[in-house]
């Protein structure tokens, strides 16, 4: 075996021995060993394993009873992997990991081994406190190692170190630019704070979800002026509880931050402004740029907040969608990091659960033994594992019918996920390649209409001349980005302006629903906008 099969292969050298932690398996089929006192005996197998591992097992499946390895399908380890997720729950314990590797399978096919670490206790209950903040702000502007300095308690090195625990592309790290959305936590137990070593690691992040009372989870969006599309799709398309915006004391507010804070602003999510960056200038400077901030919000309607002056009681007591905290920040010196930590740790959740079920999909991915997962966050509602649900729209306007195999947040198995958590949720039923991000996870008993058009009411934010009937911009409606053709009620719009229009996606149709806010833009065009009628030829 390779070296990098050491898991297995130390598994295998232990061996199944009576009174061991242990246990070999060639699969487990629903039919076989579900039924009859099968289901009970293996359970009770299972409670014996954990207790003789002092609350740790491990299965090896896809091996003969001797540690042989047999090799099974992908469809027939995942069964397997659904019956002792089963048997687990059965002897009060739950699946911790699961590492597979190839193996010559059945007739010459690909199969699978793998073993699954199990562990007493059931899957983690998320608790009812939990916040998600939506970051925005230029680049350079410091969001995503503020944010790195949060969730480790890691002073920066002055060169955007900590920025590196946020970025999941190679060419992210190498470029130091961010240019897809990233997404971070971490925690407070009794008011203190609980966070990362290193938050690359699974572990470190399922431990904060483990040992956490309060959470709060960060959508870092994207700073360059060529993402904005991606910046947009992540302030608009997660159930964000608030909104956080840096702007860096060296270089003041920017064309960027003025779009990113309407964006804010344009969906009607509080907001709070972090000055960054407060160690590279003197405090005259950081004193001028706060003015600066304080005369962009006042220039939008908004009432600034000045912390510093109000304190963190006035500020998360105060905020909402017109007033707006200010402090002043720095990752390297670590000014204004606590404040923050105080302000995250009592501002109070603004998502509800009330609703039925549906979770807009961000993401989707497909892992080994596991299949299809759909990532993004809870809108409404509930979700747990072995519900059944509609997926969908497909190109054609149909739903299909999927089952919830498991739930994770943040690296951590759950057994249920409600509105605001940001979760990947594996799907049984339908392929990869079938997802696309824009579509909708609901209820099987759902009624869904999806429309090609809708009617809405939309204020012209910036437009170098008129839009008139036929214009397409891209449309960002939770996590649907598809160009839609503008038609005008009055037959044009002007910059300023607010008026109706009928929209039409131009490719495929979509789940949309009266009330529900997007912003569009095409070039440097750029408006908002709230569904009004979801029928409108009727």
């Amino acid at each position: 075996m390779s070296a990098d099969r050491a898991v297995l292969r130390e598994a295998i050298e232990h061996g199944e021995r009576e009174g061991g932690s242990v246990e070999f398996k060639e699969r487990l089929t629903r039919a076989e060993h579900l039924h009859g006192g099968r289901m009970e005996s293996l359970a009770a197998q299972l409670r014996h394993r954990v207790l003789s591992g002092d609350g740790e097992a491990t299965y090896v499946v896809g091996v003969t009873d001797s540690g042989g390895i047999a090799g099974i399908t992908h469809e027939a380890f995942s069964e397997s992997m659904d019956v002792l997720s089963l048997l687990a729950e059965e002897a009060s314990a739950h699946i911790h990991d699961v590492q597979t590797w190839a193996a010559d399978g059945v007739d010459g096919e690909d199969g699978l081994v793998g073993v699954a670490t199990l562990r007493r206790g059931a899957m983690l209950e998320t608790d009812d406190e939990h916040v998600v903040i939506g970051t925005a702000g230029h680049v350079d502007h410091g969001k995503s190692t503020l944010v790195g300095s949060l969730v480790t308690g890691q002073r920066d090195d002055g060169e955007g170190g900590t920025r590196g625990f946020l970025d999941v592309q190679p060419h992210e790290v190498e470029r130091g630019l961010s240019a897809d959305l990233s997404y971070a936590v971490y925690g407070f137990r009794g008011g203190e704070p609980v966070r990362m070593d290193n938050p690359h690691r699974k572990d470190d992040r399922a431990g904060v979800v483990r040992e956490s009372d309060r959470l709060v989870s960060f959508v870092d969006t994207v700073g360059h002026e060529p993402w904005l599309r991606t910046t947009i799709r992540g302030l608009v398309g997660q159930k964000l509880d608030y909104g956080l915006l840096t702007v860096a004391a060296d270089d003041g507010p920017t064309k960027t931050t003025r779009e990113h804070l309407g964006v804010l602003l344009a969906t009607d999510l509080p907001t709070i402004v972090a000055i960054t960056k407060i160690d590279l200038v003197d405090e005259e400077r950081a004193e001028e740029v706060t003015r600066e901030v304080e005369r962009l919000l006042r220039d939008v309607g908004r009432t600034p907040l000045p912390v510093v002056r109000h304190g963190v009681n006035a500020a998360i007591e105060e905020i909402n969608e017109t007033v707006v905290p200010i402090l002043q920040t720095s990752a390297v010196t670590g000014r204004g990091m606590e404040t923050l930590d105080a302000i995250f740790e009592q501002l109070p959740k603004r998502a509800s659960d009330e609703g039925d079920f549906r979770l807009y999909i961000d993401r989707t991915y497909s892992i080994t033994g596991v299949g299809a997962v759909a990532s993004g966050t809870v809108k409404s509602g509930a979700v747990e594992v072995g519900d059944e649900l509609l997926l969908g729209p497909l190109a054609d306007g149909t739903f299909a019918e999927v089952e919830v195999r498991s739930i994770e947040m943040h690296y951590h198995r759950v057994e249920e996920a409600r509105a605001g958590r940001i979760v990947g949720i594996a799907l049984k039923g339908v392929r990869e390649a079938d997802i696309e991000r824009g579509m909708v996870l609901l209820p099987r008993e759902a009624d869904p209409e999806p429309v090609r058009e809708f009617d809405a009411e939309v204020m012209v934010l910036n437009h170098p001349t008129r839009i008139g009937t036929g214009y397409e911009p891209v449309v960002h409606l939770e996590t649907i980005g598809e160009a839609g053709v503008f038609t005008p009620t009055e037959g044009r719009l002007l910059p300023g302006d607010t008026g109706t229009t009928r929209v039409r996606f131009k490719f495929r149709p979509y789940l949309v629903e009266e009330g529900q806010r997007f912003v569009f833009r095409e070039g440097r065009s750029k408006g908002v906008g709230t569904v009004t009628d979801v029928n409108p030829s009727d």
